[in-house]
């Protein structure tokens, strides 16, 4: 029985989420076209919507353990599931996030991304495309934006603690920046399917100051960003 409450929330959520998904991109895209001030309080939009969806049709509780960085910083979130990447926009002020490079050759999404402002990330481009991405995440702080990175590249498994991309080492030192870690456990009820009801929690980690060694950069951040996340043995391994 609690399977199939589940599923029929689940069902509802799709259903109101996505309809109500529609309108709003109709409005990003009229906002492209028209005025582009406008493109992000719509975006911020879309992210309280879905955020509402969560808390009153999935019955999931969100809740924020600390206070959001201020200033210039870079912050490095753990991605479980798609719900981070959607709340990012309502959670933050108009972030700048860094997402992957092939995400951008989406037609229609990747000329929306990049006018809202994301920042193409290229691990193997070279140096060339290295410098154009800097100069975008220097552009978007100048603009007085957060930056959002998350760390590991890609979703991860609840409990599970992979290992950081090697690339956020490298754009921590370029950019000269301290980070904050942020932690989110929204795997154990978001990232299936059928989605259970219960909490998810963002919990801001103590800053870390700018010009760590590789080594210690990447320790303290996957520590802090798995603070939330029981490990168990993943495929491809842990970190050091």
């Amino acid at each position: 029985m609690n399977t199939l409450i589940a599923a029929l929330r689940s069902l509802a959520f799709y259903a109101l989420f996505y309809g109500g998904s529609v309108f709003l991109v109709s409005a990003a895209v009229a906002a492209i076209v028209a005025y582009r001030p406008w493109l992000a309080p719509v975006v911020a939009k879309w992210g309280g919507w879905h955020l509402w969806c969560v808390e009153h049709v999935l019955g999931i509780e969100v809740v924020l353990d600390g206070a959001l960085p201020e200033g210039r910083v870079l912050i490095a979130v753990k991605h479980e599931s798609f719900f981070e990447a959607i709340d990012t926009p309502r959670l933050f002020t108009h972030p700048a996030v860094f997402a992957k490079h092939e995400l951008f050759a989406i037609p229609g999404w990747g000329y929306s991304a990049l006018t809202y402002g994301l920042i193409p990330v290229a691990r193997e481009k070279g140096a060339k495309t290295l410098r154009e991405m800097l100069s975008l995440a220097k552009q978007r702080l100048d603009e007085g934006r957060p930056l959002v990175i998350f760390p590991e590249g890609t979703r991860v498994a609840h409990g599970t603690q992979p290992r950081l991309q090697a690339g956020f080492a490298g754009i921590y030192k370029l950019l000269k920046l301290p980070v904050v870690p942020i932690a989110v456990d929204s795997g154990a009820t978001y990232q299936h399917v059928i989605k259970r009801r219960g909490r998810i929690t963002y919990k801001v980690g103590a800053k870390i100051p700018a010009g760590l060694p590789r080594e210690e950069i990447e320790a303290k951040v996957y520590a802090a960003i798995n603070v939330l996340n029981p490990a168990r043995p993943d495929p491809g391994g842990s970190h050091p």
